[in-house]
């Protein structure tokens, strides 16, 4: 059954500000949906959860079809979809079952393609906002190995011929270096998504190239993760939950503020699939860091190395 969101506008002033997306206004507060497709999540609640972030003015929403039923489950709640809503998918690995995680590499050109038609089948749309491709030469993740090791700039024309033909937006990256960032310019490059937090600053001299050029800065595990000992998690850290006891905010919170002052062109897609702690991270646009804060947050972490690979999910 298809949601009741279907205005043309946001429901509710952007979360976090507003900033460009591939030539779209989006809300500096989006939506990582990976987590709804967990079966003890329920499809009720993640179709709720959904509709609650579209409501609350969140309009960018983070999916893939490797993620496994969000895109389904976005139609689902969405569909039809309001203008404002953009759209932003993944492509470079499909689902497998059988393979733990159940991902393996897809990073051939003609791969990319079929990954692109099959988000936009399942999503029931025409265009995908932005397509994210996700190298598997970065330290995080499953790695492409023989044949699926290709040249970036085969998958760029492959993107740009998509881009071409309407079929997406705009042309985003994700787990990338700065130097294929920089070798990925002339393709005309709309955000990037890398790991990256207040604690962990390893991708540095990626978000210096985005500035340098004003492209959108989308990080991934910008609260850390349990799951990857190289990622702390902000929220255990105790200046971090320093602040935010004297702010009266939690330290998630503190964490994505920092995110948002850290770059103006910072498009968070913190996910979850908790109500309320959805409410919290769009909330977090709101808050106000003060200077001695954001001097504090920024002694946290210098820019570093990321192990060479950490086998784990794409996100």
């Amino acid at each position: 059954m298809a949601g009741t969101i279907q205005s043309t506008e946001p429901l509710n002033p952007a979360p976090g500000g507003a900033a460009e997306l591939a030539g779209r206004p989006v809300a500096r507060i989006g939506f990582g949906v990976m987590q709804l497709e967990r079966p003890a999540v329920g499809r009720g609640a993640a179709l709720a959860i959904l509709r609650q972030a579209v409501g609350a003015g969140v309009n960018h929403l983070d999916t893939a079809q490797f993620y496994g039923a969000c895109n389904e489950l976005i139609r689902a709640a969405l569909a039809p979809y309001p203008d404002h809503l953009v759209l932003v998918s993944k492509v470079g690995a499909v689902r497998d079952e059988a393979a733990r995680p159940p991902l393996v590499a897809a990073q051939r050109p003609a791969e990319l393609r079929a990954q692109v038609d099959a988000n936009l089948e399942s999503l029931g749309t025409e265009q995908l906002g932005v397509v994210n491709l996700r190298r598997l030469d970065g330290p995080i993740g499953i790695r492409a190995e023989g044949e699926q090791r290709v040249e970036l700039d085969d998958q760029l024309a492959e993107l740009t011929a998509l881009r071409d033909e309407g079929k997406i937006g705009g042309i985003g990256l994700s787990n990338v270096s700065a130097d294929q960032l920089r070798q990925a310019l002339p393709a005309g490059i709309a955000c990037v998504q890398n790991a990256y937090s207040v604690l962990d600053r390893a991708a540095e001299a990626v978000l210096d190239q985005c500035r340098e050029h004003g492209i959108g800065w989308v990080p991934f595990f910008p609260l850390g993760s349990a799951g990857f000992a190289h990622l702390p998690k902000v929220t255990d850290n105790a200046t971090v939950t320093a602040i935010a006891a004297e702010l009266g905010v939690t330290p998630a919170q503190v964490g994505l503020a920092w995110l948002l002052a850290h770059y103006d062109k910072t498009l968070l897609i913190a996910g979850t699939a908790d109500p309320v702690h959805l409410a919290e991270n769009i909330a977090a646009g709101d808050v106000k860091l003060p200077g001695d804060a954001l001097a504090a947050l920024d002694r946290l972490s210098v820019p570093g190395s990321a192990p060479e690979s950490v086998p784990g999910p794409a996100q």
